[in-house]
This record gives structure tokens, sequence and C-alpha cells, in this order.
């Protein structure tokens, strides 16, 4: 599995995490300050597509060699 994919992956299932708890309607709703958490993840998308640069791709290039 190619690094990009994982990041995608990962960035997804943050999201959906954090719209779960942090969505009134959803039945596991926590606080809705976990939408914070959603606008990082799709910021951090959105800079990496223009950058180049991912926190995680450093992570993971280290540790899949």
């Amino acid at each position: 599995m190619s690094i990009e994919r994982i990041i995608r992956i990962v960035a997804g299932f943050f999201i959906l995490i954090s719209l779960s708890l942090g969505v009134p309607a959803s039945p596991v709703f926590i606080s809705s300050k976990f939408l914070w958490f959603t606008a990082f993840v799709g910021a951090n998308l959105l800079q990496s597509g223009f950058t180049q640069f991912c926190p995680l791709e450093m992570i993971l290039k280290k540790f899949i060699k």
C-alpha cells in the first residue's frame, strides 16, 4: 500500500470519527469541540496539497523503508 493511500485513509478516518463525536445528532456525541479537529484535518489536507508538506508522510517514511 502506498504512503499516499495510507494518508488518505487516516485523514478520512479522523474526519469521520471527529464528525461522529462532534455533531449533536450523532448517537456517540461528546462535544461540538471535536469539530475543530475536523477543521484541522481539512486545513492540513488543503495546505499539503499546495506545499507538498505532510507531517504524517514524514512519519510514515521513517517507518516504511
